[in-house]
């Protein structure tokens, strides 16, 4: 049975992917195409940071380490679907023109942040494999760490980005900081009183 978890948690992980791809080709993404794109892929990257973030924690409480060996292809998604959004955004919103989008970047918070969001996790992406995890050993946790920068980076990228409504955003952040506090370690120490 155990076999079968991680091909499914990918298969699931794609399930976005080939949504998109179904409301593109059948025409079915609205009145605004590329801006549903990117809101779509970007949303997904949120989940997928807080589903990735959520392993630790669910190890912890279930005293079960099957969800560790989710976590490292949860994560590519994350980078996979940040991608998209990137792409999304240089690609067909502004169809590789360098110039207004180093403007953005330097004059939009919202895409500075999320620009370095991205960044960060190109890094994790490329040290993802076994291999890198041998020839970094301790240094690959502490790099990896970034995650937790990632994660903030990307709820405040959501928030700067909606002018208007703020709810889901911030549901975003809450649950993020919430899985980021369940990763502090309370140890018990004994105190004498004397």
């Amino acid at each position: 049975m155990k076999k079968y978890l991680k091909p499914g948690v990918f298969i699931l992980s794609t399930i976005p992917f080939l949504l998109i791809l179904y409301k593109i080709f059948l025409n079915k993404l609205g009145p605004e195409p590329v801006k549903e794109i990117t809101h779509f892929t970007g949303e997904w990257t949120l989940i997928f940071i807080c589903l990735t973030l959520s392993m630790s924690p669910l190890k912890r409480f279930t005293k079960l380490s099957e969800w560790i060996s989710f976590r490292r292809t949860l994560g590519l998604f994350v980078f996979f679907y940040a991608t998209l959004h990137l792409l999304t955004y240089v690609g067909l919103d502004y169809r590789f023109n360098w110039s207004p989008i180093l403007d953005d970047v330097v004059k939009k918070k919202y895409i500075f942040i999320g620009f370095a969001a991205w960044l960060l996790l190109l890094p994790l992406a490329i040290t993802s494999s076994q291999k890198m995890i041998f020839l970094l050993k301790n240094k690959w946790k502490k790099l990896h760490r970034l995650i937790y920068v990632i994660a903030i980076f990307g709820s405040l990228h959501y928030i700067w980005l909606s002018k208007t409504i703020f709810f889901r955003p911030l549901v975003y952040l809450i649950i993020i900081l919430v899985l980021l506090a369940l990763r502090i370690k309370i140890k018990n120490r004994n105190i004498n009183y004397g």
